[in-house]
Formats: structure tokens, C-alpha cells, sequence
């Protein structure tokens, strides 16, 4: 096994993300890795199929930018640098793969509820990151199974 250069952690900002987070700056110091952040927002017309009757756009604003304040306020607490926080629209499988192609990254570490049964049928967002990574994938298990 080669030594990993550049890891990138996909958050969702809550409590969870913070023992994957953990895991993440913890490799990174053993490896002497750089250390990179992403935080997906998935548009409201995403969430929503697309069939809300209103412009949705000043609530998609004030999204991205409480988002982009806590996303600071989290990566700050990890010493994650600026310019290694990265805040995206999209969906979060997608959006981490194409960041870690971008960015080099060679391992992409993720928080892992560990589902089982329908839940683990219907997919999460950990298991959409693992199929088609085009890197190794580290999920973290977190909250309760």
C-alpha cells in the first residue's frame, strides 16, 4: 500500500461529521497528507423534484451562505486551510467524486450509518461515494446501527 497525498472529507456539518472528520486529520498527520473538506448542498428544486410553484433561488442563497459560514466555522476547528474548504451544489455523490478527481485527492473519507435491511437497499450517500470512486474510499461509522 502506498502512502495516501491528499484526503478529502465529505461533511454534512452535524455532530456526525466530527468522528469522521476525526479519522480523516488523523490519517492525514500519518501520512503526512494534505487534508481537504467538502460540504454538498443538494438544490432545493433536487430535493423537491422540481415542482414548486415559486422562485426558490433567495432561499437557495441564504443556504449556500449559512452554509459557507459554518463550513468555516467547522474546518477552522481541524485547521483545514481556505483554500482546501470547498462548499458545492449538487448531489453529494457526484459532487465528491468529480471534487477528489479535481483535486487529486486518494482517499476520500465518509460517515457510514451502516444500515441495514430497506434502508441499506434504498442506498445512502456513503454507498453512492464508494461505487465509482476512483479512489479509496474510508467510511466511518457513525451514529447509532
Amino acid at each position: 500500500m502506498s502512502d495516501y497525498t491528499h484526503i478529502l472529507v465529505g461533511v454534512d456539518l452535524t455532530e456526525e461529521s466530527r468522528p469522521v472528520t476525526q479519522r480523516a486529520c488523523a490519517l492525514s498527520k500519518a501520512f503526512n497528507a494534505d487534508l481537504s473538506c467538502i460540504h454538498v448542498i443538494e438544490p432545493l428544486s433536487l430535493a423537491y423534484g422540481g415542482d414548486i410553484p415559486m422562485d426558490l433561488s433567495t432561499i437557495q442563497e441564504q443556504i449556500q451562505e449559512t452554509a459557507k459560514i459554518h463550513l468555516a466555522e467547522f474546518a477552522q476547528t481541524w485547521s483545514i486551510a481556505a483554500e482546501n474548504q470547498h462548499l458545492v451544489f449538487g448531489r453529494p455523490e457526484i459532487e465528491i467524486h468529480n471534487m477528489a478527481s479535481q483535486i487529486g485527492a486518494d482517499l476520500i473519507v465518509v460517515g457510514s450509518h451502516g444500515r441495514h435491511g430497506l434502508a441499506l437497499l434504498l442506498g445512502s450517500t456513503s454507498t453512492g461515494v464508494l461505487h465509482g470512486a476512483g479512489c479509496d474510499v474510508l467510511a466511518v461509522r457513525v451514529g447509532q446501527t
